[in-house]
């Protein structure tokens, strides 16, 4: 029976390192965190990356970080800003949506604006981004659609009822841009870290304390870690790698699906 199974080009292997080399990348989110530990890994891999962000300051610090052979180009720009994503470079191999804020309260004391300005800059944003980049993307028969989702994709935490719905809508569209990329040699990806140590992590400790009614020196330990086996903060250089890897040659049958880097919260 083996006999005929049609021959097919042998997959890449497994230890072949990561050579982006002639890729291009856009990140969002870049100036910080999570975004700028993936332009740093992609670069360092040889690509050509767009930095995007609105943090102009955090971009210039960033590429003076990693110096001018990384070729990194920083667009300043706000990713909530609907009509302006059009004028971002749509020839890109690799997209990384990154982008996001967080808001903690309770629903009924929900801010409508905000809950609006969240969806449009992680849902909406990066659905704009990817249908502007797939033309590229199928012409040239390859390319990645990397979504950095969250723990929060996967599961609900009270209070956070924008980020929540957001980061579940961001899983949808990575299944259906991975169906429909498939036939063109695009894959797309989910990556579902917990929290990270990043600004945004630090920035909401204050408003958690709040929501739970307990110190802000307590935060860390009865909220952030409390539902992971893991008790430590997911590190940007950790999901940045996983990145990496889901644009290298090892990934080509990687698609549709979600990577919970959560430290075992959804192991309950």
């Amino acid at each position: 029976m083996a006999d005929d199974v049609p021959a097919q080009t042998a997959a890449p292997a497994a230890t072949a390192p990561v050579d982006l080399a002639g890729r291009t990348a856009l990140v969002t989110g870049a100036a910080s965190g999570i975004g700028a530990a993936v332009v740093r890994a992609l670069s360092a891999a040889g690509a050509r990356v767009y930095a995007v962000d609105r943090d102009e300051a955090g971009l210039s610090a960033l590429a003076a970080a990693v110096g001018p052979a990384a070729r990194i180009m920083p667009v300043v720009a706000d990713l909530a800003d609907l009509d302006a994503l059009a004028s971002l470079p749509a020839d890109v191999d690799i997209l990384v949506n990154n982008a996001g804020v967080q808001h903690v309260c309770p629903i009924e004391d929900f801010p409508l604006e905000r809950f609006d300005l969240i969806l449009d800059l992680m849902l909406v944003s990066p659905f704009r981004l990817i249908r502007q980049s797939l033309p590229h993307m199928y012409a040239q028969g390859w390319g990645r659609v990397v979504n950095i989702s969250s723990v929060h994709g996967l599961r609900a935490s009270a209070f956070k009822s924008a980020y929540v719905t957001a980061k579940h809508g961001l899983e949808g569209l990575s299944k259906v841009v991975a169906l429909e990329g498939a036939p063109h040699g695009v894959t797309s990806t989910c990556i579902n870290p917990a929290y990270v140590r990043t600004p945004l992590v630090e920035r909401q400790i204050a408003d958690q304390a709040r929501a739970h009614g307990i110190p802000q020196d307590e935060v860390v330990d009865k909220v952030m870690l409390e539902p992971v086996a893991v008790k430590r903060l997911v590190e940007p250089e950790e999901v940045a790698a996983l990145a990496l890897f889901l644009c290298g040659p090892a990934s080509a049958s990687v698609t549709g699906t979600s990577f919970a880097m959560d430290g075992g919260w959804t192991a309950h």
